[in-house]
């Protein structure tokens, strides 16, 4: 039984097609089928017309965007309607959104499954092969470094983020704050459109973006909680960062 916030993705191959309504009747129909009973929102439709060969799709680009914004979950009529191409669905995985093809439900779990199993067998030889060079090293003679707690990065709240982290690992630290960082411009560049509405709106304050924030129910980066005028203000100084 579907619950939470939905967002729904549908996609024709033929501008004839999408003038006409041909196939978007039924593919809207079998969303409908799908959230059927409990506690749903269906929040937007995004609908393409744009051949499933191709991966640049701007339609299936804002849907991902909207389910990031609010965190909502993408349904499509079928699986094929996302793409015929295997790399791209896995891909999806980059996007950070979870989805449903209703002629498929299992098949979110299925992905994410055949996923976790090449990660977990990636970072089984990698953890071998560090192993293997460990071992080498100190039979060499070679002294291994010692472990440390250190600050790797601050969070969206600007606090700390503290790490173990190998002596001398510069290059690593760098990367977990660039990490941080663009996982906190990227959940900004979400955002933005929301907040200039709502500054286009009316709401001049802080506190006022951070009202309607909360009215919509658009998640904080935390997911936690409500939003608060300090978080506002550092989306917005990301947003002036970035443009």
């Amino acid at each position: 039984m579907a619950d939470g916030k939905w967002i729904s993705y549908l996609r024709v191959s033929t501008d004839r097609q999408g003038k006409s309504g041909l196939g978007l009747e039924a593919q809207r129909a079998a969303v409908a089928d799908y959230l059927n009973g409990g506690q749903w929102k269906l929040i937007k439709e995004f609908v393409e017309v744009e051949s499933g060969k191709r991966a640049d799709r701007p339609q299936l680009e804002a849907a991902l965007a909207a389910c990031r914004l609010h965190g909502a979950k993408l349904v499509i009529a079928k699986l094929d309607r996302l793409s015929r191409d295997a790399h791209f669905l896995l891909g999806l995985d980059k996007a950070g959104v979870d989805f449903v093809a209703a002629d498929m439900p299992n098949a979110n779990r299925l992905t994410v499954g055949i996923m976790a199993m090449v990660a977990e067998e990636e970072r089984r030889m990698i953890s071998a092969r560090t192993k293997a060079a460990l071992a080498a090293a100190k039979a060499r003679g070679t002294k291994l470094g010692g472990r440390r707690r250190k600050v790797i990065g601050i969070n969206e709240r600007g606090r700390k983020i503290y790490g173990e982290v190998v002596r001398g690992s510069a290059d690593a630290i760098a990367k977990a704050q660039a990490a941080i960082q663009q996982r906190a411009d990227a959940r900004a560049a979400d955002i933005g459109p929301t907040v200039r509405a709502l500054q286009a709106a009316g709401a001049a304050s802080l506190r006022a973006i951070a009202a309607g924030l909360n009215a919509q129910g658009i998640p904080t980066a935390r997911g936690q909680g409500t939003w608060s005028a300090n978080q506002v203000a550092r989306v917005l100084e990301r947003l002036q960062e970035t443009a």
